[in-house]
């Protein structure tokens, strides 16, 4: 077969929604390397997104833009010109992984495949402006009814879709993301040593990774971390990138006297991640909301206990070992805190036990089920 894949994001996004196309994408080329595969994508300018598409078979083309129009507006080949790169491929399958289809995809012979992960901007709106809500609505309204199959990362994913958009509920199937296989495997004792002296990680510590944004509550955890910081022995490490909300926390952290016990590592690099994640007694990841939550099931796979939020997408991506608390109450989130770091038996049941939740995650598991799905509408 041919199948092309909207590839924006694997080459120009490096956490995130480029997370989960650089992980569907290799797992195809682990698993099913018999077909070609097409990337659509501009030229990326990420030397470490350079080397990974490098590291694909050569079952893999990248088509970019060619003319000077095309490269001077990208975003305009993408959205209006793809549609010909499309047919000029004879595509029997194209999958936007991110939410959009290219205007006229309507006029090809190609299967068409849509990803949705969240809608955030109508559940959250005060998140987004008038003008980004009524882009994305467009653009996610448009796919959704333009595809052939509507892909939802989670259960609760495709209720909302069903709900906001009024998509029916048979054209939407439910295929889980897995994470990068880095997160896979133990690291060695060398290695975790290696990150530890780097970082500077020789206090054991609490862990939490995300785009620092109203939703993902990080001030929530800086919160509930400042409420019982005196009994516990462990640091508050946190990773993401932000703009004003970011700064807010960094705010907080100071005013709180909290700069010799909270650290944010902005310096950290991806391939250190996984050891970072090993390295922590504890991954806490009180979000507001989520499409699925990635860094919940990297955190199970690293062995690492989780505590996340009730309700929504939850469950679904942290199974039945999690702590789950009220995203809203920090008191909830800080006793949650204590109770799993006073408990080393707490801590080992819920490592093990969220190990063997999470392997159906695994990514050949992941690319099993959306092969199967792309061979049974075919």
């Amino acid at each position: 077969m041919k199948i092309g894949f909207d590839a924006k994001r694997a080459l120009h996004n490096l956490r995130g929604l480029g997370n989960y196309s650089r992980t569907l994408i290799k797992s195809l080329d682990e698993y099913y390397d018999e077909n070609e595969y097409y990337l659509f994508s501009p030229e990326s300018k990420n030397s470490e997104l350079i080397e990974w598409s490098k590291s694909l078979g050569s079952n893999f083309s990248t088509i970019s833009p060619e003319g000077f129009l095309e490269r001077t507006f990208p975003s305009i080949w993408r959205s209006l010109l793809l549609k010909n790169e499309i047919n000029k491929c004879h595509l029997d399958i194209y999958h936007g992984l991110s939410h959009e289809l290219p205007i006229g995809i309507d006029n090809t012979n190609t299967l068409k495949v849509v990803t949705i992960h969240d809608l955030l901007y109508l559940k959250f709106p005060q998140f987004f402006s008038y003008i980004d809500r009524q882009t994305y609505h467009r653009k996610f309204s448009y796919s959704c009814k333009n595809s052939d199959i509507v892909i939802a990362i989670c259960e609760q994913t495709k209720s909302d879709i069903v709900k906001y958009l009024k998509v029916p509920e048979e054209k939407i199937h439910v295929v889980y993301q897995s994470c990068s296989p880095d997160f896979y495997y133990d690291k060695s004792a060398e290695e975790l040593t290696r990150v530890k002296k780097k970082y500077g990680l020789e206090n054991s510590f609490i862990f939490h990774i995300a785009t620092m944004e109203e939703n993902k509550n990080t001030l929530g955890i800086v919160k509930a971390f400042e409420k019982v910081h005196k009994d516990i022995e462990e640091d508050l490490i946190l990773i993401g990138r932000g703009k004003k909300y970011k700064q807010d926390v960094i705010n907080y952290i100071s005013e709180a006297n909290l700069n010799n016990r909270v650290r944010i590592l902005d310096e950290a690099e991806n391939v250190d991640i996984p050891a970072i994640y090993q390295l922590a007694k504890l991954f806490v990841f009180p979000s507001f909301y989520e499409g699925f939550g990635i860094p919940i099931i990297e955190a199970l796979f690293s062995k690492t206990p989780v505590i996340t939020s009730k309700g929504g997408c939850f469950p679904e991506s942290g199974g039945p070992s999690s702590r789950y608390v009220d995203p809203y109450s920090i008191e909830d989130i800080s006793n949650a805190m204590v109770d799993i770091l006073k408990d080393t038996s707490l801590q080992k049941e819920m490592a093990q036990k969220g190990h063997e939740f999470v392997q159906k995650f695994h990514w050949r598991n992941t690319s099993n089920e959306l092969m199967n799905l792309y061979l049974t509408h075919l």
